[in-house]
């Protein structure tokens, strides 16, 4: 079983279909079902459900994960990639964030990570498996000024994971966040970026080759994957 928190059209779904075509049951959760019957019926072939609820308030999360677990059983893998394409409190230059602006990324970008461990890692540890898979930012890794206060969230969510990979790894249990620097095609980042004219252009990535790569993390059981179209290093 695996269940996806934070689905939408581009990374999240094409999660679902690599996992799901090697036979996992792919729980999809989402702030909203506007999309849910559409996402059932792309995955056509894969016992899917779906579930509404917000997956960066801890108390949703663990309403959810019952209710999943409930319907469809233990969950073996956990992936957690929810994305504001408003960019949730906003990018602010990091020389004019001040400790209140950089506690509301980690709040938004940390904090729910670490909800989320708080609430399924018991469980693997107990059964000695399961993996966590996380999506980060590549502004976690190289510095990216234009990402501004988003950057030490990320930096924090990336050595957490890559942390809690070395903890686990020899209770079965493997952790592990795909470092992204682009953006995901048929994401709704991907949409509202490209909407505008921002007088510079981003790369783009295909979401079926980052699951690609997480399906090889998780079998793999490795800490990271990066995935580059921004011209840094």
């Amino acid at each position: 079983m695996l269940a996806v928190l934070g689905v939408g059209p581009g990374l999240g779904l094409s999660i679902a279909h690599r996992f799901g075509r090697e036979g996992f049951t792919t729980a999809l959760v989402s702030r909203t079902d506007a999309r849910h019957a559409g996402y059932r019926a792309s995955l056509a072939g894969i016992d899917s459900l779906t579930y509404t609820a917000d997956v960066t308030d801890p108390d949703q999360v663990r309403a959810v994960l019952g209710r999943i677990k409930a319907d469809a059983g233990e969950i073996d893998t956990v992936y957690f990639g929810p994305a504001d394409a408003t960019a949730g409190p906003g990018i602010t230059p990091l020389t004019e964030a001040g400790a209140g602006t950089l506690r509301a990324t980690f709040d938004s970008i940390v904090a729910p990570a670490a909800n989320l461990v708080e609430a399924v890692l018991p469980g693997f540890r107990e059964r000695g498996s399961g993996s966590l898979l996380f999506a980060g930012g590549l502004s976690g890794k190289h510095p990216m000024p234009m990402l501004g206060s988003l950057a030490p969230a990320s930096a924090a969510l990336r050595m957490y994971v890559l942390t809690l990979h070395a903890a686990l790894r020899e209770e079965g249990v493997h952790a592990g966040i795909l470092t992204i620097g682009g953006l995901i095609e048929r994401g709704d980042i991907h949409r509202v970026f490209t909407a505008q004219d921002h007088g510079f252009t981003v790369g783009t990535l295909d979401p079926d080759d980052i699951a690609d790569r997480a399906w090889q993390l998780q079998t793999e059981r490795e800490a990271e994957a990066e995935f580059n179209a921004m011209a840094v290093a």
